[in-house]
Formats: structure tokens, sequence, C-alpha cells
């Protein structure tokens, strides 16, 4: 039997269990209240409630963890109004207690774990997403409207792409101008492209915080400032200097344009788009030279008129995508309704989880600038893709060095024919787009046997044969480089090279794309970092190493190289699979 005083203690705690219940019960009338004119404001407004699709009900806490990556496209669930613990009319006031047929004590403990569960933060917030057919989704936009998009950003991409290389015929110049040897003149291309290894550590994460177009378009713009900083240039350091920060710049289109087009297309149709990426991407260097030979050999221009036309190209694609190119990341766009709705209702229940990312510095060194680095050394699918890629990306810009070797020095041909076999280099890369073409029938299918998932394995059959027009083309080019041969041989075995480097380099992003998802900004710019890094060096050693061995054994050496990572695709379609589900980043269908 309790004691009188535990009798008591237990009389005064319902009598405060009571009066609590007394102002909670007016603190729910006052909700109530509130809420009818959130309706009525809604009402008024024309907008959707939380019970239609698009919201989702849920006990997350705003400032919690990031959900999943995917979660934004999941299909949207039918939202739960949030339950009161009791039942009572609209205007009607109750006195009867929450836990009646419990003893005191036992009432006194449930209150208290109610009372915490009321506490949680986010409890009764709506979670925005898309729905079926939503116009603010990119995947449901038209294909014309698409296209466009992709025209945009293709071109956007050519941008940094033929920044590289335009330069590299008025090499010869420069050395002049400034007073040093033309071996150090090779800076000129090779700062440029180290810049692209280090300016996607910073793009990707950028993009991924605040979203694609604002990690391409003022980058893109500060690019055309520093071309015309290298135009004005008035010795070696300050253009070595600025083509550098130039580089870092113009890295942000290529690290974040093929995940923006995977922002915006399904799976089947996402390796159309990449095609038309890369042919911009790995284009441009084959195209530049020919533009900058015309320019610097004209007597009236010059070769700062490669800078100042760069800078115009540049000015021109920020100004047409400021007005014409939207938003592409699906997290920010959910945020972004998350607080136009919040504003339009006054109902602050509506949020996303990308409202808790902040780019603050030590987000930016321990997790997005991290990322990429973490991705190249924990993830192996995209160490060994990035390493493959590397190699044939290095031998892209080694060409920049060799063409002149073997069309102006050994041939005598003038400074702008010499730069024609390019052309070659360029008819191959659109040669590829056949071949990986091609691939989307298998590909399709795959997909549809993986319930309309990305199929990462399926896109690797085009490299294995990428692989082997490469090896071919390199062998090729270095026993017909002499004189001897007719220019058109060694300029088709050119165009060997450029199909397979372009193969290999489409279904390397497509790959890494398919894989990663919302991750693929970090993926790609892990894979552009260490390919940078292969591409700055190897054109520093293309004079002493053709000149040293000639170009048929260097052209040799490169080739059996390239044969021993003949069966990289083959490895990934045996094991790819186990290998994204131990993998961090890559969803996997239970996501």
């Amino acid at each position: 039997m309790p004691s009188p005083r535990r009798v008591a203690d237990v009389e005064s705690t319902e009598e405060e269990l009571e009066q609590e219940e007394a102002e909670e019960d007016e603190e729910e009338e006052e909700e109530e209240e509130e809420e009818e004119e959130v309706e009525e404001k809604r009402a008024d407004r024309h907008l959707p409630s939380p019970d239609e699709k698009g919201y989702t009900s849920t006990g997350t806490d705003v400032d919690g963890e990031k959900h999943e990556q995917g979660a934004e496209e999941a299909a949207p669930a039918e939202p739960v109004r949030p339950t009161r613990t009791r039942s009572r009319s609209r205007g009607t006031s109750t006195s009867h207690s929450r836990f009646p047929s419990q003893p005191p004590l036992q009432r006194l403990a449930s209150h208290l774990s109610f009372r915490r569960r009321r506490s949680q933060p986010g409890e009764a917030a709506y979670q925005v997403h898309f729905v079926e057919n939503d116009p603010a989704n990119p995947r449901s936009w038209s294909p014309r409207y698409k296209t466009w998009i992709t025209m945009q950003l293709g071109f956007i991409a050519l941008v940094g792409s033929i920044g590289s290389s335009i330069i590299s015929p008025a090499e010869p110049v420069i050395a002049e101008y400034t007073g040093v040897s033309q071996e150090i003149t090779v800076f000129v291309v090779a700062l440029y492209v180290l810049g692209f290894a280090f300016g996607p550590m910073a793009w990707a994460p950028i993009s991924e915080v605040y979203g694609r177009r604002w990690s391409i378009l003022p980058a893109i713009a500060v690019l055309g400032l520093f071309s015309i900083g290298t135009a004005t240039s008035k010795n070696a350091a300050s253009i070595f200097i600025t083509r550098f920060f130039g580089g870092v710049f113009g890295s942000a289109p290529i690290a974040n344009v093929s995940a923006a087009l995977g922002d915006m297309y399904e799976p089947k149709a996402r390796g159309i788009a990449i095609t038309f990426y890369a042919v911009m991407v790995v284009g441009g260097p084959t195209l530049g030279p020919i533009v900058g030979a015309a320019l610097t050999n004209n007597a009236s221009l010059g070769w700062r008129w490669t800078e100042y036309l760069l800078a115009i190209y540049a000015g021109f694609m920020v100004i047409l995508a400021f007005f014409c190119l939207p938003e592409l990341y699906s997290p920010v766009i959910l945020k972004r309704k998350a607080v136009q709705l919040r504003n339009d209702t006054g109902d602050q229940r509506y949020w996303h989880p990308h409202e808790a990312e902040r780019m603050t510095w030590s987000n930016i060194f321990t997790k997005y600038f991290s990322r990429p680095v973490r991705m190249l050394v924990t993830e192996p699918m995209v160490a060994c893709i990035a390493c493959y890629a590397s190699y044939v990306y290095g031998i892209l810009y080694m060409t920049l060095e060799v063409f002149p070797i073997v069309f102006r020095e050994k041939r005598g041909y003038g400074a702008v024919v010499s730069t024609l076999p390019f052309l070659g280099l360029f008819v191959g890369v659109l040669c590829a787009v056949g071949i990986n073409l091609a691939n989307q029938s298998y590909y399709g299918k795959a997909v549809a046997k993986n319930n309309g998932r990305a199929a990462p394995e399926a896109r690797l059959p085009p490299m294995l044969v990428g692989g082997c027009l490469f090896t071919i083309g390199l062998f090729w080019f270095g026993w017909t480089a002499d004189p001897k041969y007719h220019w058109s041989i060694p300029t088709v075995a050119a165009g060997f090279i450029g199909a397979g480097f372009n193969t290999i380099f489409q279904q390397c992003i497509n790959y890494l794309v398919d894989t990663y998802g919302l991750y693929a900004a970090s993926a790609v710019s892990a894979n552009t970092f260490l390919r940078s890094l292969i591409a700055c060096g190897l054109p520093l050693a293309a004079k002493p190493m053709f000149n040293t061995l000639g170009v048929g054994p260097a052209a040799s050496v490169l080739g059996g190289i390239s044969c021993l990572a003949l069966p990289v695709p083959l490895i990934f379609m045996k094991i790819g699979s186990r290998l994204r589900q131990k993998s961090k980043f890559a969803p996997t269908p239970k996501d």
C-alpha cells in the first residue's frame, strides 16, 4: 500500500498534468486556427495543399543528414497528415485524460515520453519532391527543349576545351617575343591543362551545393577575363600565370556538363547527349591548332588574337546561357521549390534535405574538396577508368607537339598547312559518334532488363573497340610518319587515333555518370584531375622522346602501353556489379 506522502505526490502530479493538458488544448485550438488561415490563403492563391502529391510528411530533422541519393526522383508517396495524440472535434473543448486506463505513475511516464516526441524538430514537415511529369523536373522537359539545352552545354564545354590548344601554334612566336626557348613555351599549353586538374576539385562541389548553372557561367566569364590577360601580357611569366588560371576556370564546363546532362536525361537517352558533349570536349584540342595557326600567321592579327577570340567566344556563350540556360540539378530545384512554397503559403513545414547543405570552409576541405580525391583513392572503378582515360587523353595532347615534328620539321610544310592533319584527327572523333550510337540498341535492352535503371557495364563494349582502334592508330602513325610516305597515310592513321580516343573517352564518362548518379560530378572531377595531370606532363616529354627515339619507336612504345590497357573494359564487364555493391558512393537497387 503506497504511503500517504507518495499518494499526495501523485495527486499533485495529476493536477499539474491536467493543467498542462488544458494549456495544450488552448495551443491546439490556436494551431488549428492558424492551419485554417493557411488553407484559406492557399485556396485563395490556388496553391497545392500538402495532401496533394509532391509533398511527403516526414519525421526527418530538417537540419539532419542528407538523404540517400536518388530520393528526389523516387515515386512520390501519398502524404500523411500529422496525427494528434487525442481526437477532438473542431471548436469542442474536452478535458478527459489522454491516459484514462493507466495508473498515475505510468500516466506521468507516458506523458513525459509523449512530450519528448512532440519536441522532435521537423516531425510534421512536408518533404518536397517531383511528381510525375512535373514541369520543374528537367527529365520531364520536351525533347526539343532538351536538345536546345544540350546544344548550349556542348558549346560552353567547347570554350574550355578549344582554349587549351588554340595558342599552341603560337609557341615559336611567343618564344621569340619573350626571349625564352621553345621548350619553355610548351608551358602555355601544359599549364592550362594543369589548371584542368585543380579546377574541378572546386567546381564539382560548387555544382552539388549551388547547382550546375552557377558553377559554370561565372567560371566561363572569368576564363574570358584571363584570356584577355594573356593577350595583353608583356612577358613569359604573365602569360604562364594567366594561362594556368584560365585552365582552372575553363575546367568548370569540362567537369560539370556531363553531370548536367545526367540530370536531364534518363539512362537510355543519356548516351546520345554525352556523345555530343564528348565531341565538343575532344574536338576542341583538335580544331584549336588550325584556328590558332590561321590567326597567328595573319599579319594584321597575330598570336594575341588567339586569346582575344577565345574571350569573345566565352563572353557570347555566357550572355546566351545567362538568359537561356535553366538550372538542372534536381536537389537545388527542389530546394527552391520548398522555399517558394513556404513564402507563398506561410506554411513553414515545406522543406527539402538539400537546404541543410552549406558551403563552409570546413565542408570544402573535409567533404566537398576531398570527395573527388577520396573517390579516386577508394573507388576502384573511378581509379581504373581515370587511369585509362588519362593515358589516351595525354596522347591527344602529345599530338600538339608531335604533329609539328612530323609535318612541319620533317616534311617542311608551312605553319598553317602543317596543322591541317589535325582535321584527320577530328574526322576520327566524329566517326566515334557512330560507334557509340551503334551501342544504344544493346544498352537500351540492358536498361529494360535492369527495370529501367542504368546499366553501366553495357557501356563498355565500344570501349574495347576504341582501345583496338587507338592502338592500331599509334603503330600506324609512327611507322608511316617518314616523309617517304604520302602525307595522307599518317593522316588516316591520325583518324584511327581520334576515333579510338573519343570512343574510349565517351564511354568512360557514360560509365561514371551511370555508376555514381548524384555524385557523378565528383566522379568525373576525379577523372578530370588525374587525366589533366598526365596530359600536362606528356606534352613536355613529347619532343625529347620523339627526337631521341625517332617517331616510329616512340609511337611503338605508346602503342605497347595501350595494348596493356585493352583488358580494362573486359575486367569491369565481369566484376563491375560486385564493385558497385561495395561502393560508398554508387547507388544500388535497394536505394
